[in-house]
């Protein structure tokens, strides 16, 4: 983090690049629990580059996962995949924002669309899983856990995925 600040501290407002440099100082903030830090960041990235997919994305999914702003975090979302439509993780992000909104089926048509781009990632498998088993299908949403398991998710995950293979997906 030291590093990027100075960087920034170096780098004048102008600069083409600085947009990147508070996007990459934003993963090493939120590694540190220091989320008004990243936001800040990624705030700034992207009144700098307001049409960076990455940047769109990175806040997007990161307030979708907090639970905060659910309609700023659709908006971006939908901006990024229209700047990205081919890209499994952007994709994935708006389907998840979706399904958050308690707009299943909305999202497991994203989902699904994001599964096909990006077929061997676990959250993408795992996001759709969830998906699927709130519209009924439940041998599809256990189908897709199965597969998010085979695809080396990190323990955490691994161990929210067995128990929603165990019990569906109130466990």
């Amino acid at each position: 983090e030291a590093a990027y600040d100075r960087a920034i501290e170096l780098t004048p407002d102008r600069a083409g690049g600085l947009w990147l440099l508070h996007f990459a100082r934003a993963p090493s903030r939120e590694g540190q629990g220091d989320w008004p830090g990243t936001e800040a960041d990624l705030r700034r990235a992207l009144a700098l580059a307001p049409d960076q997919p990455q940047v769109l994305n990175h806040l997007g999914y990161s307030l979708v996962e907090r639970g905060e702003s659910l309609p700023e975090a659709l908006e971006l979302l939908e901006r990024a995949v229209a700047l990205r439509p081919d890209s499994g993780a952007i994709v994935d992000s708006l389907g998840w924002a979706l399904f958050k909104l308690g707009r299943h089926a909305e999202a497991v048509l994203r989902l699904e669309a994001a599964a096909t781009l990006l077929a061997t990632d676990p959250v993408i498998n795992d996001h759709l899983g969830d998906a699927l088993w709130t519209v009924g299908r439940e041998r599809e949403a256990r189908f897709q856990w199965s597969r998010a398991l085979s695809f080396d998710p990190t323990p955490e995950e691994a161990e929210r995925i067995r128990l929603k293979l165990a019990g569906g997906l109130d466990a």
